[in-house]
């Protein structure tokens, strides 16, 4: 539909003005947008050999790169004036800004610093780029300290679990990380207050071979003397308690969430201290007593622990945590742009059924989450539901959302927060570990509540890729077009591409990617994202052939594994890859090819992996068949 939408948005271009540019940030003749791992100045880097990229920004025509020298090293000073101890690639005649930096592994835990000089097609230097950084993690799972823990309970126990620990630095802070990987999802806190503004860590992934982890700067949150580290695991897709036809609770790595943290301290004399993840924590439940990624959160406020996360908190009524063995051995860091709530959207309208009936309009279709201000008598029970569209007579219609949900009961309503209040005075709740893809609002209540439109707001939530593309124009209708495709872009980025952001919420279909990957690469930073993605791909996939890459003339777009046997091929020309074999051992793959002719490119067997790289139509399907046959039986 997208493609098609794309289509017809240029077919009718002579409607107006169009104007496409690139997002940039200026004229001159520089060296801008430096990136590692395709992000700015990232944290937690895991490659040996990161890739490191840049842009060359030159306003004069015919401006090209004939040459660049990347240099990098641990001295911010030294590589300002071009000097490095870690990497000097010299002067390189090549016109590439996607570089893989070779030689020796990293160091883990270290802060490196690197720059660009590019000359440009008369040969001449431009100024030099700004220094930019990366920064390493772990590296290695050898050099985790914290063991993964749990609260005991198992797959059936509703309420999330919440931990905590107290413990006490004594001198001045340099710097600070916290490095947390969970089989789930979880919210750090430090002191009472949240860790970063990212939504729905970690990532999906195949949790039994694959499991993320997320590196956050707390230096500014810890404080000299005793500091409190709070965790709230919510299920994801880890533990799927919701039913429906696609057997998600059938998982074979389904458990009760679990996680593994490592505060690593740097004071200013130099000396560390590493706070861990361990048995001396404690956990209890709280207000958060169901939460499902596909359906809602129910949250009872008279459960509320105020003030749990931090230092003064007594939890002698806590039980201690238990030890639970790693849900993978590939415990790897999630270099990818976050989700966040990105923008909020306003209630544009409200209709008033009753005290206890109220519908809401945000006025546009997004994914996300709402913020709801309730006030109310204790034992008072709140449904907040979401859809797309609205019944004859006003009210939220759910049956194009739930149609693929098969519940046991009532006791879960489809794309429904239920929020239980305590009596106490107002409460604004926005659901942790659940998102929706709707317009409307609809709130019923047990007992009469009053609410006006200023209670309620939208919050859309996607990965957080930066724009590097937009189109304007002097016709409104293809402004409209163009805002709308783009909101369906972004409403269906959660770490990777969904299928849809209001009924399955699952790793994009072949011919989904297939349709807007390419565009959404043009429109948005997001090859992050993408490359995470794959390596989803890879690990999900049980059979030992993957369609990994499909890359028609116009440019290149990816297909995820057929779930069995070899997946159809587009009828569209192109280069189709496949891979055979033992996909353990493939960690990341990474496929250029710059190649178009209609012909047989390569057909290769490097020690039990297969590798066919085919090029042609639909009507070929035989042939390519033929010596996939050919390639396994060699």
């Amino acid at each position: 539909m997208i493609h098609s939408l794309a289509k017809a948005i240029f077919q009718i271009m002579s409607l107006g003005l169009i104007l496409i540019t690139p997002m940039a940030s200026g004229f001159g003749q520089t060296v801008p947008s430096l990136q590692c791992e395709y992000l700015v100045n990232p944290i937690g880097v895991d490659t040996d050999h990161p890739r490191l990229s840049w842009m060359l920004q030159d306003s004069t025509r015919g401006a090209a790169q004939s040459a660049y020298r990347i240099v990098v090293g641990t001295d911010s000073s030294a590589v300002s004036h071009q000097l490095a101890n870690t990497w000097d690639s010299k002067k390189t005649l090549e016109r590439l800004n996607l570089v893989t930096m070779p030689g020796s592994a990293l160091k883990p835990f270290t802060k490196y610093y690197w720059t660009v000089l590019v000359w440009n097609q008369l040969g001449k230097p431009l100024a030099p780029g700004r220094v930019a950084t990366f920064e390493t993690g772990m590296m290695d799972m050898r050099h985790w300290q914290g063991s993964w823990i749990s609260d005991g309970d198992n797959i059936q126990t509703l309420e999330a679990p919440y931990f905590r620990k107290v413990f006490t630095t004594t001198k001045a802070i340099q710097s600070a990380r916290a490095y947390i990987a969970a089989a789930g999802l979880y919210e750090l806190s430090l002191n009472g207050t949240k860790v970063g503004d990212h939504r729905l860590d970690p990532m999906y992934t195949r949790f039994d071979r694959r499991n993320f982890y997320v590196t956050y700067d707390i230096t500014t949150q810890l404080k000299q003397g005793p500091n409190s580290v709070g965790v709230l695991l919510g299920n994801g897709w880890y533990n799927h308690q919701s039913l429906a036809v696609w057997n998600f609770d059938r998982a074979p790595w389904r458990a009760r969430p679990v996680f593994c943290l490592d505060i690593k301290i740097t004071y200013t004399d130099g000396t560390t201290q590493t706070i861990t993840s361990d048995q001396s924590w404690k956990t209890h439940t709280g207000p958060l007593v169901f939460n499902s990624i596909y359906t809602g959160e129910h949250y009872d406020a008279r459960k509320e622990i105020p003030g749990w996360n931090t230092v003064n908190y007594v939890d002698t009524a806590w039980r201690r945590t238990i030890l639970r063995a790693a849900p993978s051995k590939n415990i790897v860091s999630q270099l990818m742009s976050p989700i966040k709530n990105v923008l909020n959207i306003p209630v544009q309208s409200m209709t008033r059924f009753s005290d206890t009936n109220y519908v809401f309009d945000l006025g546009q279709n997004i994914a996300g989450v709402t913020q709801v201000r309730l006030n109310g008598e204790e034992g008072t029970i709140v449904r907040i539901k979401h859809g797309e569209r609205l019944q004859k007579d006003n009210h939220v219609d759910m049956s194009n959302i739930d149609v693929y949900y098969r519940p046991v009961d009532d006791s879960d309503p489809y794309g429904t927060d239920i929020v239980i209040l305590n009596g106490q005075g107002p409460i604004d709740f926005m659901p942790k570990f659940n998102y929706k893809g709707f317009q409307y609002v609809e709130i019923s209540s047990s007992r009469p509540i009053a609410l006006t439109k200023e209670d309620v707001t939208g919050w859309f939530m996607h990965s957080d890729v930066t724009p590097v593309g937009s189109i304007d124009c002097s016709n409104p209708i293809i402004n409209k077009l163009w805002w709308a495709t783009n909101n369906s872009y972004l409403s269906n980025l959660f770490g990777y591409p969904t299928d849809c952001h209001q009924r399955e919420k699952m790793v994009g279909q072949g011919m989904d990617i297939l349709l807007w990957k390419q565009d959404c690469l043009i429109l948005m930073a997001s090859l992050s994202m993408k490359n995470g993605w794959l390596t989803i791909g890879m690990s999900n996939s049980p059979m030992e052939y993957c369609l990994i890459s499909y890359r028609p003339v116009a440019g290149d777009m990816v297909l995820p594994m057929a779930p069995i046997g070899p997946p159809p091929l587009p009828s569209f020309p192109g280069i189709f890859i496949y891979f055979m074999g033992t996909k353990s051992r493939c960690k990341t793959i990474t496929l250029l090819s710059n190649n178009t002719s209609n012909m047989l490119k390569a057909s290769a067997r490097p020690d039990s992996l297969h590798l066919v790289v085919a090029i042609g139509y639909r009507s070929n399907l035989l042939l390519l068949w033929s010596i996939l046959l050919l390639s396994i039986i060699m």
